[in-house]
């Protein structure tokens, strides 16, 4: 199945070629029930210390994690399903902390991208589908509210979360575009209201207000009234402005989110050096778009993450647009900004990884995840034996989320027969011959 096409659930497990799907089947090598239905053994997995385990999943959690074959035989307390990741690499599942789930898809669109509700709503499902079959269990999705399109896309995108329960976790955030002057009273009326509605997050541009601190104190005022995390838009261009904003934001509780911040890469040096360090005494996240821009700013520059990781700031990766007229080839897949981050920017695999896993995961409230006895059982199994490798050439993942498998991609790569590949002994892939 194509990647443009994610299905919903089903129950049987079938996959040749490259396929992707989600549901509760098993994979490669899955045996039938035994024991606990609700439980899931994940057999001959291997971690990125270099060990090859077998992790026993139960009531959404990991149960134990011990040597391959020894948790294969647990008597009364055997899994229900078993699923043979020999040849896998497993690790805690991506979060995506950035992502237009009202704009996702709309590039092919003949004209401006429609509003309404049921075409929103197809297109977030169908977009946290897809991310969900890279390996995103949870997503944060920025919407609009006010302006010609009111509650509604948000709306759609709520409802869109409640179709998805159970096979991956989508928080809104709501993004008023004024909040300043006369027309800023509607647009408080409105986050008021999205907030009631269901947002989880109060965000929004202040680059595109009149009175950007003004608009920025507004979103601490909303977001204090009603416990809720901030995460803004802005290109932190202007450092002034960027600073006013950290001395605003400092302190708050459940904590403040800036994205992407492109523009403190064409800061000077030394300004920039200054700036990171107030983000980092603010404890101030960055989420940084290593893949291009979105629709809440007019550049695609990237944050100097090297630069705000020396100065100790937070720092997450997300995905931004998804195939919107912003970037109409956005892929939302957490690998491949792990990979960029690596490849482009000279991160080491590991905190890359970490970038688009554990880091988006705190900036988005949720728990740790480790593959250990008692954390959440939220977790990629990808094709491959080391991370660096993985980043490079993973198109084989098995995405588990609440302890269970709800997406899997296989792919299959074939070649003709030749007298090279016999002579050197390459290894080939696929279960046919090509002439």
């Amino acid at each position: 199945m194509p990647d443009s096409q994610p299905q919903p659930p089903h129950s049987s497990s079938s996959s040749s070629g490259s396929s992707s799907s989600s549901g509760s089947s098993g994979s490669p090598g899955s045996s039938g029930r035994v024991g606990d239905p609700a439980a899931l053994l994940l057999c001959g997995a291997r971690l990125t210390d270099g060990r090859t385990v077998d992790v026993r999943l139960s009531g959404g959690r990991i149960e134990a994690v011990g040597t391959a074959g020894s948790l294969a035989a647990g008597g009364a307390r055997d899994c229900g399903m078993r699923v043979d990741l020999s040849g896998y690499l497993l690790l805690p599942a991506p979060a995506e902390p950035h992502t237009h789930g009202d704009t996702a898809l709309s590039a092919e669109d003949d004209g401006p991208a429609s509003y309404e509700p049921q075409d929103v709503q197809r297109r977030a499902t169908e977009a946290a589908l897809l991310q969900l079959g890279h390996g995103a269990t949870a997503l944060r999705a920025h919407v609009r509210v006010g302006d010609v399109q009111g509650l509604g896309a948000l709306g759609a995108v709520l409802q869109a979360r409640r179709s998805l329960r159970g096979l991956t976790e989508l928080t809104a955030v709501a993004m008023p575009r004024m909040l300043t002057g006369v027309a800023g009273a509607d647009g408080l009326a409105m986050l008021r209201d999205a907030l009631k509605m269901g947002a989880s997050v109060v965000g929004g541009c202040p680059d595109l207000d009149p009175d950007p601190t003004g608009y920025v104190e507004a979103v601490l005022e909303v977001a204090s009234e009603h416990g809720c995390p901030v995460d803004l838009h802005t290109d932190a261009a202007d450092p002034a402005r960027l600073a006013r904003i950290v001395a605003m934001a400092g302190g708050l509780r459940p904590g403040v989110t800036l994205g992407p911040c492109g523009g403190l890469g064409r800061l000077p040096a030394e300004t920039a050096r200054r700036t990171a360090d107030q983000l980092a005494a603010a404890g101030v996240t960055v989420v940084c778009l290593p893949q291009g821009g979105c629709g809440g700013t007019d550049r695609r520059d990237t944050a100097p993450v090297r630069l705000l990781r020396a100065a100790g700031v937070r720092l997450a990766a997300g995905s931004g647009a998804l195939r919107d007229m912003s970037n109409p080839v956005g892929r939302g897949d957490p690998l491949e900004a792990a990979y960029l981050l690596s490849s482009r920017y000279g991160l080491r695999p590991e905190d890359s990884y970490d970038a688009v896993s554990s880091s988006a995961r705190s900036v988005m409230g949720l728990p740790e995840v480790r593959v250990e006895a008692g954390f959440p059982a939220e977790l990629l199994a990808l094709r491959g034996d080391r991370l660096a490798g993985a980043l490079s050439l993973a198109y084989s993942r098995i995405v588990v989320h609440r302890g269970r498998v709800v997406a899997r991609t296989s792919a299959v790569r074939e070649y003709c027969n030749s007298a090279a590949a016999a002579e050197l002994g390459l290894p080939r892939q696929g279960r046919g011959e090509l002439s």
